[in-house]
């Protein structure tokens, strides 16, 4: 179980992803592995988020050696309360699923920033530029001697 309050006082990265080990949502996930000591750099934590099992999140983290947080969201309270479930066509069919969705939280627990409908090329590196480009917050003020 999580929290956003675990993340207190920290910039956080929620990426949803359709579902663990198809093509797409393999390399927004390496990506942002890739990238992940840079994340750490900007006070930023990265988690990706779908509603795949506990056991598909892990097979998924482990086959592909994967260095960020994957949370499974099979009753999807956090895909539909960020807007990352909804309707999708393909093929001419219409039907309920995950929207490829990020959201930047910034270290005051405001949403700085949501992408919508995703395209995975490059897509962690420009997460990273908008993190990097949030303040930290107010720097502390201390009374003259």
């Amino acid at each position: 179980m999580i929290s956003l309050s675990d993340f207190s006082g920290k910039k956080l990265v929620l990426f949803f992803y359709p579902r663990a080990d198809t093509p797409g949502c393999t390399r927004e996930a390496i990506d942002f592995t890739r990238l992940k000591g840079d994340f750490a750099q900007a006070g930023t934590e990265v988690l990706g988020i779908s509603g795949d099992s506990l056991k598909a999140q892990e097979s998924f983290r482990d086959k592909h050696k994967l260095g960020v947080a994957l949370v499974s969201d099979e009753k999807h309270q956090m895909l539909e309360a960020y807007g990352a479930w909804g309707e999708k066509s393909m093929y001419g069919r219409t039907f309920l699923g995950i929207l490829r969705t990020t959201v930047l939280i910034g270290a005051d627990g405001h949403i700085a920033r949501i992408w919508r409908q995703v395209k995975v090329e490059g897509h962690a590196d420009d997460v990273l530029a908008a993190a990097r480009s949030l303040s930290r917050g107010p720097e502390p003020t201390f009374p003259e001697n």
